[in-house]
Formats: structure tokens, C-alpha cells, sequence
């Protein structure tokens, strides 16, 4: 165990309504973060905070200041620092401030979330062997959610953050809802679960933040609900006295003069109260202006990115010379190569395709070499698999001759960047195929393929999250080794720098200890972002709860990962008739506990490993049904032609939260089609229906509303109203509105939205055809059918 030390702390800074409230000449910087910090989320009793995560060389510090109900102490490396909570209170915002010589850089700490909620079981004198429950609260896994026998009663205490749950009890291992709890939840799936709010605020009562006008060198921003802490962050630095001005519900903020020495350099705004934490703002800087048009940001300004995710073998054949498919009568066709390759991309991007689109970042699936034979099995029909997809790697720095060359790679990328395009590449760190020579060498790298009760551990993804192998021929990599972890983290590292990438999506993110994250995050800011001051973006794939999700977010981890809960929630609320909207409206709001209200989630609109939504939506394929054999058995289409209708209300909600949208190929004209492998159909370029017609061009306009108007990237998100069948959400940005509304029924409404004071009286402009009417307090849109409408100012 680390010997811990005590760093003599300077007098606490209490504020009355600033936590930062020392006045500052200037501002040092001495290089020490790569990036912003993001807020650091304490937990009862301690939390250990890994200081690399922030600082590039946490041996450089002289001293820390935290509020005066928290103490901590440094390790003597000074890796670590633990922060622990005492019997006061800890203010629902505040600062941690480390010193490092003459620079000090600022975090903020946010109180502990969590609250205690016990369940109970009463099996009514029945003898049972066991009772648990299963929930999004642990995963789904009733190994984690154990209830312990007393008095007659089954018992379990969590400590849970605010939120709805749903969940289920296991009575001696049988799924049942909780007979004490009359509340309830369509599980998508032609069954129900239980549901359960836990410490749930009343948001009204929370403090809001808004930006009203800004002017060289300082903005304005308008405060409600009276908050007690303001914290006003520039880079990694609080601003004091010097910066800020009170002038009753106003408060205006000074740039400082460091910032004309940056590009791009970042405010970010927090407050609190009794009741809770607001919204949070981001404003970005050019030098010492606040952005004030598009045309400002560049593609580095991720939050402005619209993503496509292609499979590079079903999007376009560019080389046929280098089609290898296995023509095998082991492999259907359907899991064969089909022959798209990185020249074909290139040759898209040359075409326009992407920038007719809007697309500013391109997701590659991943392009390492994969293995020449067949592997896997599927019963009906027969067949193994081909490595089309690329997630069978063979090899950990050579590119599959079936997609290409390293030099096609280097002239794709060197290609989208001359369109304004990023290419982030499909990393799988997770594990290898067999025949790779790193598992050939050191088999001993790879996690147990046998449990100790001798059964498999495969598709394990909960009970053995860290250690399950996907199949038999694919080892799982010990990456809690700092070996393997130094191995991998090389070769991830490798392709960014050889090939100019701009970032990751990391396959399996949930299954990869943190030792990894850490590694690679590490690597990137020491070789590249910090050399090269570039962001580089690196998002995951976990399902899981959000509380799971967000534990791989943060500055020594990824900058985001995708939103799988809110993704489910919009599928389902547009997909479905009986699906109400306030359930989409309540995940929208959790999304921003857990992650910001200002951040890089990726929202997809389908995926790999997804039925196609469009299916869904039309009826042809069923909730509930088994949507891999079905893509297997029929010719799924798209069914009822109010799919389209429904698809467009999916891409247009993507489109107007915060984070990055992300059209999954063919989604963006309405491709039908099951679970992979249908769901990986070949893309097409033209003989559009009318109504795949339609659908790209609604997709199209919606992209270039999200990337034109900055109120719909860096805008604060506030919702009007959440009904059974309609939901109205507004993005403000200064002087700008993005008015927001959906009808998913069947019959033409009217919606009164009643809109900030400022913006009662604006001139209006609908963008897809609703007649609206400007009234004293707002405006009154009609929406047909199954429609959405975006107002503009």
C-alpha cells in the first residue's frame, strides 16, 4: 500500500455566492492538462481520484485547496488523491484547486448523488431458496442484486443515483414484476417490467442558466431560480472577482485576456441551490470572441460533428481487383465479402457524397487484416461467417488486402481532410482471433476460456463482464495486465500516427479494464493532442446502465461513449403507437445528470448490431420477435409507409439534442431489414422510391440546420411540454431559437409553445412546411400527422 502524506492546504475559499472568488492579475498555464476537465463526481465515504487522469505530471504539485467539508490526502507519489466526506454536508458544487508552482488549475467537485433505497419481497410464508432482483440498476445480472432473508422479509439496500428504474424480481429463478409495486413499463419485448423513481428533484425549483448577448471581450447570461454557487470556468481556471458582474438576474462575464492568445479556448458556466444543479453552459471562444457563426467552427469543434458509421465492405466497390470473397458453399452470401474497399470511400468523398449530405466525420468499420478462412456457426441456415465486418483482427497494424492498402488508407484520410472531413477508425482492443501472433505467443495474455465449474465463458457480458470471451476462436485479452495493456495501447496508438486519424470508436468498451483507457488516453495526449494541439476523439460502445457508461468518461478515460438508454428510449417512444413521450423526455433529462448537458454522446440512428429502425417502425419486422432469424427467414421490408414518417422523426430528434448524431449507412433513405447480419445490406446510391426520396432529403436539410445554427450545437435545451403524443423542446444560444416539436399520433394538432420572453415577438421560419401563428407569449405550430417541425429566429 501507498504511503499517504498531507499537503499543508491554504485557507479554504468559502463563498457566498462564487467558489472562486480570489482575485487574479493573470492567468498561468503551464501546460500541465491536455483538454478540459470535466466535473469530478465524489462518492460517499471516498473517492480516490486518479490524478494522471488530469494532470500530465502530477508530481509537480505543491498544494491543493478543497471545501472545508471534505478532506483529502495525496499519496506520495502523488498519483492519488483521496477525498473523503465527513460528517457536514458537502455543497452540491465545489472546487478542488491544485497548485503546481506558479500555475493553479481548477476542478470542479460535485456532491456524492447517490441515495439509499431498500427493496423488499414478501414471499407470504412461502419457503423460497432464493430471491433477487434484475434491473437497469445492476445490469440486468441477478448475481449482482442478491436480497438478503430477515424477519420473514427478503431485503436489499442500494445506493442508487436519482432516476427511474425498470426491473424485475428472480423467484427462485423466475423473471416476475414486483407484486408490491403497481407501476409498470412495456419492456419492448411483448412483456412489462417494474418501474421505480428514486430521489427524483423537482426541476422548476433547480437554478437555470441562459446566455442573453455577447460583445468583444465579455457575454451576458441570466440566472433563475436564485442559485448560491456560481462557478464560471475559462480552460481549467475559475474567474473570480475581476471577471464577474452581478446586476440582479444577470451577470456579466469578462473573457480574459489570455484567451486572445488561443484559437479555440472554452467557458464553461455551473450553479446550484438547496434544490439542486442546473444546466451547465459551453461557450466557445475564437481569441476573445464567443463564436457567433458556424462558419467560425472548424472540424475540430466535435460538438458540431454529424458522424455516418459505414461497413466498409458493404458501401462501395471501388478496386475490384482486390475482391477475395471465400465462394465457399460453408459461407452464405449474406456473410461473405460483397467487395466495398477503402477506394470506393475515397472515391464518395471525391464525388461530393458526403458533403451533399453534411457529413463532417466519417466512422470506419474496423479495416486490420482478418483471417482467410470461415469461423463460427449459425443453425438455420447453416453457414460460418466470414471476417467482412473486420472485428476478427489477425494482425494489429496491417490493413486487409480485401479492403485495400495502407497507402488507400493514407489517401482516403488525406482525402476527407481536404473535404473538411475527420475519419475515425473502428478499434477492436477487446480481444483477437486465434491465428493473431499475440495469442499465438502469449496465450497466457488471453482471460480463461473455462469458468472454475468447467462450463464455457462465453457471451458472459454481465456475470464476467472483464473476462468472457465472444466465441470460442476470439481471445479475450487480459488487459488488466500492464503488459497486454502497454501492447495494445501501442498498436491503437500506431494508427492514429501512421495514418493521421482523428479518433476512435472502441469496440466492447464494458468488457476492457481501465488500465487500458488509461494507457492509450496517456499515450494520445503525451505523443499527439498536446504536439499537435488537435482534439482527438475517442467514443465507446457499452451497454449497460448510464451509471456503467459514464464510469469510462472522463479526462484519463474517453470523451464519450454512445447513448444505448437514450437510444432505446427513442426507438421505442417513435416506433411504437402506445409508447408515450414523456418516457423519452425523462431519459433526455437523466442523459444530462449523468453526462452534461454539453457533451459528445453519440446518438446513432441503427448500427451493426441493431434491426434496422425503419423495420420497426413499419410493422414488418415485430418487437419482440427474434430479428436475427427473421433477417435469416424473410424479406423484411419496411411495411406500413408511415416507417418513413417515423424514421424522419427519429433522425430529426438525433439531430436537435445535444451531442454528435450519427447516421448508421442506408438510415439516412430508410434501408429496411432485420438483426445482423441483415441489417449490413449492401448501400445503394440512386433508385430511390419516392419515399427514400424524400427521406435523404429531409435527412439532408435537418443535417445542414444542425451544423448552421449554433443554437442547435452549443444551445441549452429546455423542454415545453412532454405528452403521451407530443413533445416541444427549445435550443437557445444567445440571440437564437430552435423551436422543436414532434406529433407522433395520427391526427393533426395544434401546439401552443410558450417561449422565453426575449424571443415572444421574433420573426419566425419553419423549415419543413407546418403553418405556425405568433401569438403575445410564443407561437402556435400545426403539426399533421406523425410529423416534427423546427421553428428558427
Amino acid at each position: 500500500m501507498r504511503r499517504l502524506i498531507r499537503l499543508a492546504l491554504p485557507a479554504a475559499i468559502v463563498p457566498i455566492l462564487f467558489s472562486c472568488n480570489r482575485p487574479l492579475p493573470g492567468i498561468t498555464d503551464g501546460g500541465d492538462m491536455a483538454g478540459l476537465s470535466v466535473p469530478l463526481q465524489l462518492q460517499h465515504g471516498e473517492t480516490e481520484v486518479i490524478l494522471e487522469d488530469y494532470l500530465m505530471d502530477p508530481r509537480k504539485i505543491t498544494s491543493f485547496t478543497l471545501d472545508p467539508s471534505l478532506s483529502g490526502l495525496l499519496s506520495e507519489d502523488r498519483k492519488t488523491l483521496t477525498i473523503r466526506t465527513g460528517e457536514t454536508p458537502v455543497p452540491l458544487l465545489t472546487l478542488l484547486t491544485i497548485r503546481m508552482g506558479d500555475h493553479t488549475y481548477d476542478i470542479l467537485v460535485r456532491a456524492p448523488r447517490k441515495v439509499s433505497h431498500t427493496f423488499v419481497f414478501d414471499p407470504g410464508g412461502e419457503t423460497l431458496r432464493a430471491v433477487q432482483i434484475a434491473g437497469e440498476m445492476n445490469g440486468w445480472n441477478p448475481a449482482a442484486g442478491h436480497m438478503d432473508f430477515t424477519e420473514g422479509i427478503w431485503k436489499l439496500e442500494m445506493w442508487l443515483n436519482p432516476g427511474r428504474y425498470q426491473y424485475q424480481m428472480v423467484v427462485d429463478g423466475n423473471w416476475i414484476l414486483d407484486p408490491a409495486n403497481p407501476d409498470s413499463a412495456d419492456n419492448n419485448m411483448g412483456g412489462y417490467n417494474s418501474v421505480v423513481d428514486i430521489g427524483l428533484a423537482e426541476d422548476s425549483e433547480k437554478p437555470r442558466l441562459s446566455t442573453i448577448s455577447h460583445r468583444q471581450g465579455r457575454f451576458t447570461l441570466h440566472k433563475d431560480n436564485q442559485p448560491d454557487r456560481l462557478f464560471v470556468f475559462w480552460q481549467n481556471h475559475c474567474l473570480g472577482d475581476p471577471f464577474i458582474r452581478h446586476k440582479e438576474a444577470l451577470v456579466e462575464v469578462s473573457i480574459p485576456v489570455e484567451a486572445r492568445g488561443l484559437d479555440r479556448s472554452f467557458i464553461r458556466v455551473y450553479s446550484s441551490n438547496d434544490v439542486g444543479v442546473s444546466n451547465d453552459l459551453l461557450i466557445p471562444l475564437e481569441r476573445d470572441e464567443v463564436v457567433s457563426d458556424s462558419s467560425m467552427l472548424n472540424r475540430f469543434d466535435w460538438e458540431a460533428a454529424v458522424m455516418y458509421f459505414l461497413m466498409i465492405d458493404r458501401f462501395h466497390n471501388g478496386d475490384p481487383l482486390n475482391d477475395k470473397p471465400l465462394n465457399t458453399p460453408e459461407v452464405h452470401p449474406k456473410v461473405d465479402y460483397h467487395g466495398g474497399d477503402l477506394k470506393g470511400i475515397t472515391r464518395k468523398i471525391r464525388e461530393g457524397f458526403f458533403n451533399d449530405l453534411g457529413i463532417n466525420t466519417i466512422w470506419l468499420s474496423p479495416v486490420a487484416q482478418n483471417p482467410l478462412g470461415p469461423y463460427g456457426q449459425w443453425k438455420e441456415p447453416p453457414t460460418k461467417f466470414s471476417g467482412y465486418h473486420g472485428y476478427w483482427p489477425v494482425s494489429s497494424s496491417q490493413v486487409d488486402f480485401r479492403f485495400g492498402s495502407g497507402d488507400d488508407l493514407r489517401e482516403l484520410v488525406s482525402t476527407a481532410h481536404q473535404s473538411g472531413i475527420n475519419v475515425i477508425l473502428d478499434y477492436v482492443a477487446n480481444h483477437v482471433h486465434q491465428e493473431h501472433p499475440l495469442y499465438r505467443e502469449h496465450p497466457d495474455w488471453a482471460t480463461n476460456l473455462h469458468l472454475p465449474d468447467g462450463s464455457l465463458n462465453i457471451e458472459k457480458w454481465d456475470e464476467h463482464r472483464l473476462t468472457t470471451w465472444f466465441d470460442t476462436f476470439l481471445p479475450t485479452l487480459d488487459l488488466s495486465r500492464p503488459e497486454v495493456a502497454s501492447v495494445m495501447s501501442d498498436s491503437a496508438l500506431y494508427w492514429i500516427k501512421e495514418f493521421q486519424l482523428d479518433g476512435y470508436r472502441h469496440d466492447a468498451t464494458k468488457h476492457i479494464h481501465e488500465r487500458f483507457w488509461r494507457a492509450l488516453t496517456r499515450k494520445l495526449k503525451a505523443e499527439v493532442i498536446l504536439p499537435s494541439n488537435r482534439r482527438i476523439y475517442q467514443v465507446g460502445e457499452t451497454y449497460g446502465s448510464r451509471e456503467l457508461i459514464a464510469s469510462y468518461i472522463g479526462p484519463g478515460m474517453m470523451d464519450a461513449q454512445f447513448d444505448f438508454n437514450l437510444y432505446d428510449a427513442a426507438v421505442s417512444a417513435f416506433a411504437r403507437d402506445q409508447e408515450s413521450l414523456t418516457l423519452l423526455a425523462r431519459s433526455l433529462s437523466e442523459t444530462s445528470g449523468y453526462y452534461g448537458h454539453h457533451h459528445v454522446m453519440g446518438y446513432i440512428t441503427g448500427n451493426q448490431d441493431k434491426p434496422r429502425f425503419i423495420s420497426l417502425a413499419g410493422g414488418d419486422l415485430k418487437f419482440g420477435e427474434n430479428s436475427k432469424q427473421a433477417g435469416w427467414n424473410r424479406n423484411i421490408g419496411v411495411g406500413d409507409q408511415t416507417g418513413y414518417l417515423k424514421m424522419r422523426e427519429l433522425i430529426a430528434f438525433f439531430m436537435t439534442i445535444p451531442g454528435i448524431p450519427t447516421i448508421y449507412y442506408g438510415d439516412e433513405y430508410g434501408m429496411p431489414g432485420g438483426n445482423d447480419p441483415d441489417n449490413r445490406r449492401d448501400m445503394k446510391f440512386s433508385g430511390y422510391s419516392d419515399d427514400e426520396a424524400a427521406t435523404r432529403d429531409i435527412t439532408q436539410e435537418l443535417i445542414r440546420l444542425r451544423r448552421g445554427n449554433l443554437a442547435l450545437i452549443y444551445g441549452d435545451l429546455n423542454i415545453l411540454e412532454a405528452g403521451d403524443e407530443t413533445l416541444v423542446f427549445t435550443r437557445c444560444w444567445f440571440e437564437r431559437i430552435c423551436v422543436v416539436a414532434f406529433n407522433k399520433g395520427h391526427e393533426t394538432r395544434t401546439i401552443q409553445c410558450i417561449l422565453p420572453q426575449r424571443f415572444q415577438g421574433s420573426d419566425y421560419k419553419v423549415h419543413f412546411g407546418s403553418s405556425f401563428q405568433t401569438g403575445d407569449e410564443g407561437v402556435n405550430i400545426d403539426l399533421g400527422p406523425v410529423s416534427f417541425e423546427i421553428l428558427t429566429n
